[in-house]
Order: C-alpha cells, then sequence, then structure tokens
C-alpha cells in the first residue's frame, strides 16, 4: 500500500514538472512570436515606433519638437541675461520664486497658466528669447511651461535644464521676493 501511495506521489510530482515546463516553453514561443511580429510591423510603419526612450527632460524636449533644439545652455542662458535681451521665466509655484529666483524673472507658476498667462506675457514680443527654468533635472515644469509658450505663438523659447541650481551654483545673479 506505501508503494503505491509514494508512487502516486511521483508520478503526480512528475506530470506537475512537465506541466509546468511546458506553459513556460508555450509561453516563452508566444512571447517570442509576438515581439518578432511587433518589431516586424514596426519597421513597416511609415513613421516607426522608437525602440527606446530619453525620458529626461532634455530628451523630452528634443522629442518634442525635432529639428529644433529646446535646451539653451547655462553658458549660452548667460549670454541672453547679461545682453538684456531674453526674458527669464521662472515656472516654479510662486512660494519658490519668492524664496529665490534668477535676478529679473517673471513668475508664471504652471498650475496658474490659464489665469496669469495673459497678465505676465501681455508686453513680451512673439519673438523675443524667452528662456524658462525651474528647478531639478527630472522637474518638467519648465518643459511643459515652454511647451505652452510655443503653442501659444512665441516662437523663441528655450528651456534651461535645471535652472535655478544651474544658475546659484555658477553664482549668477539672483533675488528674492514677490514680484
Amino acid at each position: 500500500m506505501s508503494a503505491t501511495v509514494v508512487s502516486s506521489k511521483s508520478e503526480n510530482s512528475e506530470w506537475a514538472r512537465r506541466f509546468w515546463l511546458k506553459a513556460l516553453l508555450q509561453g516563452g514561443a508566444i512571447l517570442a512570436v509576438a515581439a518578432v511580429a511587433g518589431l516586424a510591423f514596426n519597421g513597416l510603419r511609415p513613421a516607426k515606433l522608437p525602440l527606446a526612450q530619453d525620458w529626461s527632460v532634455s530628451g523630452q524636449l528634443a522629442a518634442a519638437k525635432p529639428g529644433e533644439n529646446l535646451v539653451v545652455s547655462l553658458d549660452d542662458a548667460k549670454a541672453l541675461f547679461f545682453a538684456r535681451v531674453a526674458i527669464f521665466i521662472d515656472a516654479r509655484s510662486e512660494d519658490f520664486y519668492e524664496m529665490g529666483h534668477i535676478q529679473g524673472a517673471r513668475s508664471l507658476p504652471m498650475e496658474d497658466f490659464d489665469s496669469r498667462f495673459q497678465a505676465i506675457m501681455a508686453d513680451v514680443p512673439q519673438d523675443a528669447p524667452i528662456v524658462v527654468y525651474c528647478d531639478g533635472e527630472s522637474c518638467s515644469l519648465s518643459k511643459d511651461l515652454a511647451l505652452m509658450l510655443s503653442g501659444a505663438g512665441f516662437r523663441n523659447v528655450q528651456v534651461l535644464v535645471n535652472g535655478w541650481s544651474l544658475w546659484q551654483t555658477a553664482g549668477m545673479p539672483v533675488e528674492e521676493g514677490p514680484l
């Protein structure tokens, strides 16, 4: 009797092992066929989808308007600042703006765009150089604001990625307080 029970358990164990092995092999085969079919169809598309994506703010800006460089370097932003030809816009909240901002920058927080856009941008010509910034490598407020300004007709909008931190570290002019 005990030999029959051991044999039955052994057979059940072997059956379960084979079942799961077969399931894994079939699942892997289905995934492989799907991947090959997906790559083949993507290869046939006129506008191919990228196989990898750069999710950094700089990468997103490059993808937002292909052929246009929406990112401004710190050196170029400094030159624009000292030449007094660019409008600097802080995309952070008003509280952060009041704690410190680039000297002369305007505050246009993304969350207040609809209510403050007209007042902040009324005197800015559509072709004026505009530098938008926020803080942090992954801060997308400046990217979002730059795209909204571009959508509103401003033709010369660029983003200083990690702008506030870069500006401070470089010892550039800053100020505190409200507008």
